[in-house]
């Protein structure tokens, strides 16, 4: 399967999931809640396929559940009381609420940045922000290439220990913990002798020159000028919606909002057209392909 939004320009990339991110961490809807998070679901799954299944199962459900249940022990707000703690504090209905929408929210938002690890390569990122904030763009994309690369590393350190049988698994608990610092140490040693190269090979390249210049592949086309305008249109849509309280929904002291008309629908659809634009140009490169495949 070919992912035909990560071919497209890295400008259309990053607008995408600054408009998708920045709208799910701040509508609070029930509603777009439920949107962000089936399609962000839906975008990881065809993305990272297993890896999504994967972290949805073991880091996002779990924290689904943990947020939904430890918030109404801390935040007591709301007039529905429901029950009280042994401490004498109130569980209240607008509390568990609250909760179950945080935590859905935040599950959204992890997801969502699962996709944009595996769109926004480092080499995007250099080419977006390299000559605006070179420093910064240089430690992002950095930091982004480093963190598969050192989980990549412990991997081969770990097997490496394990077949002379100084895994962290192995012998007593005073022996793991000393093969545990072995590993560590092992991997600090090659962070820094990594940095250092990285160093060296920057500036045998000329970083930081002021007429240095860079190559890149990448050329904005008729289609990433269509896809980018109907971001935006989509995006400042739902902004403007959220803005004259089509999108309002409290929580406290009592739940309010959530009222059903036509100018709510409307956003509801651009919101859940927007997350899915993506998925429409995939699938139907998806398509494409097929059927040329089966001229052949």
């Amino acid at each position: 399967m070919q992912n035909s939004f990560s071919q497209m320009h890295p400008i259309v990339n990053f607008s995408f999931f600054a408009f998708v991110i920045t709208l799910s961490m701040f509508l609070m809807d029930p509603v777009c809640l439920l949107l962000s998070f089936i399609c962000s679901l839906i975008n990881a799954l065809y993305l990272n396929g297993q890896r999504a299944v994967k972290l949805s199962l073991v880091y996002v459900l779990p924290m689904i559940l943990l947020i939904a249940a430890v918030n109404p022990i801390f935040n007591h707000e709301g007039a529905t009381i429901l029950t009280y703690l042994s401490s004498g504090n109130p569980v209240t209905l607008e509390s568990i609420i609250y909760g179950i929408a945080s935590a859905i929210m935040m599950a959204a938002v992890i997801l969502w940045f699962s996709s944009f690890n595996t769109i926004m390569t480092s080499d995007k990122f250099v080419y977006l922000f390299g000559r605006i904030i070179p420093s910064l763009s240089l430690v992002l994309s950095m930091a982004l290439r480093f963190i598969p690369k050192f989980s990549s590393q412990f991997k081969n350190v770990r097997d490496a220990q394990k077949c002379i049988g100084r895994d962290i698994s192995d012998g007593t608990l005073p022996l793991r913990i000393k093969n545990a610092v072995k590993i560590i140490s092992i991997m600090l040693t090659w962070s820094m002798e990594n940095a250092v190269e990285t160093a060296d090979s920057m500036k045998s390249r000329g970083h930081g020159l002021k007429k240095r210049t860079a190559f890149s592949i990448y050329s904005f086309k008729s289609r990433d000028a269509f896809f980018l305008a109907a971001v935006f249109i989509l995006g400042f849509t739902v902004i403007i919606s959220a803005i004259s309280g089509c999108l309002k929904y409290s929580y406290f002291p009592a739940i309010n909002g959530g009222t059903i008309n036509v100018y709510s629908i409307l956003s509801y659809i651009s919101y859940a057209v927007l997350m899915l634009l993506p998925m429409v140009i995939n699938i139907k490169e998806d398509i494409n392909w097929k059927r040329l495949r089966s001229r052949i």
